[in-house]
């Protein structure tokens, strides 16, 4: 059985390796996916051209590779940089935004799936569909709940001998074997243009900081959304004071408070 790890820990050898992450994702993310890797404490690039993609993979602690606003040009940046990734055993992250939607989201998916992600973070529709399973997604936005994607997120970890992520109102990570559920964050988090996404990118930062504990890097990138996410809403009256709020919260996190606020448990060993 995993055990609970020391966020704390996890937080301050992130904040003080201070990683580069290679964040390839979507024209709405990029703002503030910056933003939020920043303000936790890594360092983002958000390079995505054919040309220097691949080079500039192997210069970075982890790629992250977000196909939200996918095109034949993007899609060659991708597999450039997990090509180096994976030549140079660097940890890379695949968010699988919406890939059920139609054929050329689908196939794109599938083929870098097959390039072996060390982690998958996406939604529980997402993670449903992506293993096979039939889901009630429509667009970006889950129809299922993290609980009805548990079994999915279970078969991909052992299929894909990787790390997957299910995010929603409640959050579970499984390497196939051990699972975890972290609790926390808020009702608005959800109205934020691509806070999901940013996410994903945060997840490369501790995946980097940690790589031979990338089960525990991944619980740890989506605990501290979780405690931030709580902290910003009792500041915020709406989505957008709680956006400024909740960068203002990851910069704040110190690793005392994480550890202690930090609300996962064993989900369930199988």
């Amino acid at each position: 059985m995993k055990q609970r790890p020391d966020f704390g820990e996890m937080l301050a050898g992130m904040r003080a390796q201070k990683p580069l992450v290679h964040c390839i994702t979507n024209f709405v993310a990029m703002n503030i996916a910056a933003n939020v890797v920043l303000a936790a404490g890594a360092s983002p690039a958000m390079v995505h051209a054919p040309e220097e993609a691949g080079e500039f993979a192997g210069l970075c602690g982890a790629v992250t590779i977000n196909i939200g606003t996918l095109s034949p040009v993007l899609l060659q940046g991708m597999c450039a940089a997990v090509q180096t990734a994976n030549h140079n055993a660097i940890p890379w992250v695949l968010d699988p935004v919406a890939h059920f939607a139609i054929a050329y989201r689908r196939d794109a998916a599938q083929h870098l799936l097959s390039l072996k992600p060390a982690i998958i973070r996406g939604n529980a529709s997402e993670i449903l569909t992506l293993a096979g399973f039939a889901a009630h997604g429509q667009g970006a936005d889950s129809g299922d709940d993290a609980g009805a994607a548990y079994s999915a997120a279970v078969q991909l970890a052992r299929d894909q001998q990787c790390i997957v992520a299910v995010t929603g109102a409640y959050d579970l990570v499984t390497d196939g074997q051990a699972t975890m559920r972290i609790d926390g964050g808020s009702a608005l988090m959800p109205q934020i243009t691509a806070l999901g996404c940013a996410l994903t990118c945060l997840t490369g930062a501790f995946a980097a900081a940690h790589k031979t504990q990338l089960f525990e890097a991944t619980v740890a990138a989506l605990a501290m959304y979780a405690v931030a996410g709580a902290q910003a809403a009792h500041g915020a009256t709406g989505p957008a004071s709680f956006q400024v709020q909740f960068i203002d919260a990851l910069a704040a996190l110190t690793p005392a408070y994480f550890q202690s606020h930090a609300k996962v448990q064993c989900y369930e060993t199988v």
